[in-house]
């Protein structure tokens, strides 16, 4: 019988994971007791995850059948098209069965919800070996037929289907400006999301959308495939089954003291966008220099024990920072 984790270490090279393009792995986990599970059916899948913590409480998205499985902004762009809920993990097993067989169910989604934390044993016996190196945090994604609209995540991400179909469609960090991203501060689940329903775009409202089109990535996966989605990479994904399933893995290549950048394009919201074209440029000059451009030489006129925040950044200089910038914000 062959080696599982032989298998994992010939289909997944470091080269994947350090790739900045995605990369599709067909079958990678096709071996994991999920993956077997859903293959004898969705009955037999659910049994399966129910052994895992029935009774453990979950957090839920529900949506109406009007929504067609989409979760997204309302028309008003002030709220959202779904509402959260929170229950037991076994009663969202029963009722996704249960909805299986109706044509216009209600949308259920049981998004990014830690396995190590809620579902005890259950990465033990699905695992992937090869990113322990990377210490990524292991996440359920469950539910029936539903879309999640484009958005990109600050971590690498290995996405394994183990029950159902997905459609993933991604598209390079470059093409932010024809996807129609929503409000930044008004977000389903903290990061930012495309306006664009992918499945149906509405081209005559989002003209852009269609100079991105040559730029999409598209995936179907299976259960047992794996898609390695890149850090910013906007991905939305289609779930095409009744039951669906997904485990992934997020990981950082980046030290655990460095923030969000997001916070810093908050910020320049703030402070840059609305000064003179000239200033703009100003200040463009001055991130190129320090941060975009930054180099060896970039401080090295300067003394290393007077260079403060132009020095090697660490736990307690990221700590320090974030102090005297709390500190300027609330003046």
């Amino acid at each position: 019988m062959a080696d599982p984790a032989a298998h994992e270490a010939a289909a997944l090279p470091a080269a994947v994971l350090e790739s900045t393009e995605p990369v599709l792995q067909r079958g990678l986990v096709a071996h994991w007791p999920l993956v077997q599970a859903a293959r004898r059916g969705d009955t037999a899948f659910c049994e399966h995850l129910r052994g895992f913590g029935g009774a453990t409480r979950v957090g839920l998205w529900r949506g109406p059948p009007s929504i067609d499985g989409r979760f997204a902004y309302n028309e008003r762009l002030d709220g959202f098209n779904f509402t959260r809920e929170i229950g037991r993990f076994d009663a969202l097993l029963d009722e996704l069965l249960a909805l299986a067989g109706q044509p216009q169910p209600d949308a259920l989604y049981l998004g990014s919800t830690e396995l190590d934390g809620s579902f005890p044993g259950l990465k033990a016996a699905n695992d992937l070996p090869a990113l322990h190196p990377h210490e990524p945090l292991a996440s359920l994604w469950l539910g029936n037929r539903t879309r999640v609209a484009l958005h990109f995540d600050l971590p690498d991400n290995l996405a394994c289907v183990v029950a159902g179909r997905r459609r993933f469609t991604l598209f390079p960090p470059e093409q932010v400006a024809n996807l129609y991203v929503g409000p930044l501060d008004l977000t389903p689940a903290g990061q930012p999301i495309s306006l664009v329903d992918t499945a149906a775009p509405d081209l005559a409202r989002f003209p852009r959308y269609a100079a991105a089109l040559p730029h999409a990535r598209v995936f179907e996966l299976e259960p047992g495939d794996a898609l390695f989605i890149p850090s910013q990479w906007w991905h939305g994904v289609e779930s095409l089954a009744p039951v669906n399933a997904l485990v992934n893995f997020w990981w950082r290549r980046t030290p655990a003291h460095m923030d969000t950048p997001l916070n810093t394009l908050l910020l320049a919201l703030l402070t840059l966008r609305d000064l003179p074209p000239a200033q703009r440029q100003a200040w463009r000059a001055l991130f190129d220099h320090y941060v975009f451009d930054a180099g060896d030489d970039t401080a090295a006129h300067i003394p290393p024990h007077a260079r403060g925040v132009l020095g090697p950044m660490d736990g307690p200089a990221a700590r320090r920072l974030r102090a005297f910038l709390l500190n300027r914000l609330n003046r």
